[in-house]
């Protein structure tokens, strides 16, 4: 009979089946919003089990688009709507796995404030949409040098070339992790653009810099070459094959020259 095929669990406050070994979600608004309800007095050292009702929703709405954009807004709905600190922290959690470009507007208002920035940079890390980068790229004169190390990464993780003026102007920070920060990201984004700022900045690099700006235009070079742009990747790797560059610096030029021969 399809009743021993068939075994129900409540997901989602009771609105998700399982049939045939295969979950189907069946997510209204009144199922959603009764999942949701605990996040508004979410907070540290309350029972995690109450949320349980988004995880499970979660799992049960993948490959189902339209009930995740549902579950999403829900969720950007709370966020901005007010909640604990814990109460954001799960949420911008849950966001890095259903969230999409609607999610960006909410986790770009908690990317300045210390104790929220780091997850809802995060969570924008996951989202493969430029509104996403924008939103990176717009909070980090906003942050604090405490945060612009992570928000400067990220921007090198994307390789946002609208942001390499900015970055470039961060390498002779005072603050060193900031300097160093800037210089790697400048070699993942990895275009002629950054290869021209770190190169200018190499000629007047305080001693503090020098290894950061070599590794990152090693980085740079990297980029450019697996981009095609071989001539541009030699030229680099010439200028730190000299003896004035640390051991480890020209061997690593060296064996890119060689990889740069080698490829037609």
């Amino acid at each position: 009979m399809a009743s021993k095929e068939i075994a129900r669990t409540a997901l989602a406050a009771g609105a998700v089946a399982i049939v045939a070994g295969k979950a189907v979600a069946k997510l209204d608004s009144a199922a959603l919003d009764k999942a949701l309800e605990p996040l508004k007095t979410y907070d540290w050292g309350a029972d995690r089990e109450t949320l349980n009702p988004i995880d499970q929703a979660i799992n049960a709405t993948h490959g189902d688009a339209a009930a995740r954009k549902m579950l999403e807004k829900g969720l950007v709905d709370a966020l901005a709507g007010g909640l604990s600190r814990s109460a954001q922290d799960y949420v911008c959690r849950k966001l890095r796995v259903v969230g999409t470009t609607r999610s960006v507007k909410a986790l770009a208002a908690l990317l300045p404030a210390e104790k929220t920035s780091h997850i809802a940079r995060y969570a924008l890390g996951r989202i493969p949409d430029e509104k996403a980068t924008a939103a990176l790229r717009d909070a980090l004169p906003k942050v604090s040098n405490k945060l612009k190390p992570g928000m400067i990464g990220s921007l090198g993780v994307r390789r946002d070339t609208k942001s390499i003026k900015a970055i470039s102007k961060l390498l002779g920070d005072s603050d060193i992790q900031v300097a160093r920060a800037a210089a790697h990201s400048l070699g993942l984004i990895g275009t002629s653009a950054a290869a021209k700022e770190l190169s200018a900045f190499a000629k007047k690099t305080p001693a503090g810099m020098k290894m950061p700006v070599a590794d990152a235009r090693l980085i740079c070079a990297e980029q450019l070459l697996a981009d095609g742009e071989k001539s541009e990747a030699i030229a680099i790797y010439n200028g730190l094959k000299g003896d004035d560059q640390p051991k480890h610096v020209k061997v690593a030029a060296m064996k890119g020259l060689l990889t740069a021969a080698s490829k037609t």
